[in-house]
């Protein structure tokens, strides 16, 4: 990944994104694109029953990879 990157802005007090709003779920599979890792076929066992850290989806943020 680049380091030292801004991707999108905020309103003024930094609350909400203006600009390239981006879900954890698209973080979660970016960062498991980088390890080489499908967000779609991983998956762990939560409560009894297997559960994927993307659930709802996810895309892959290309600005932050270099």
């Amino acid at each position: 990944m680049k380091g030292g990157q801004t991707i999108g802005s905020t309103d003024e007090i930094g609350f909400r994104a203006t600009e390239k709003p981006y879900h954890v779920h698209d973080i979660h599979t970016t960062i498991l694109h980088q390890w080489r890792l499908n967000h779609l076929d991983l998956t762990y066992l939560h409560n009894g029953r297997s559960e994927r850290p993307t659930v709802n989806g996810g895309k892959l943020i290309e600005e932050a990879l270099a």
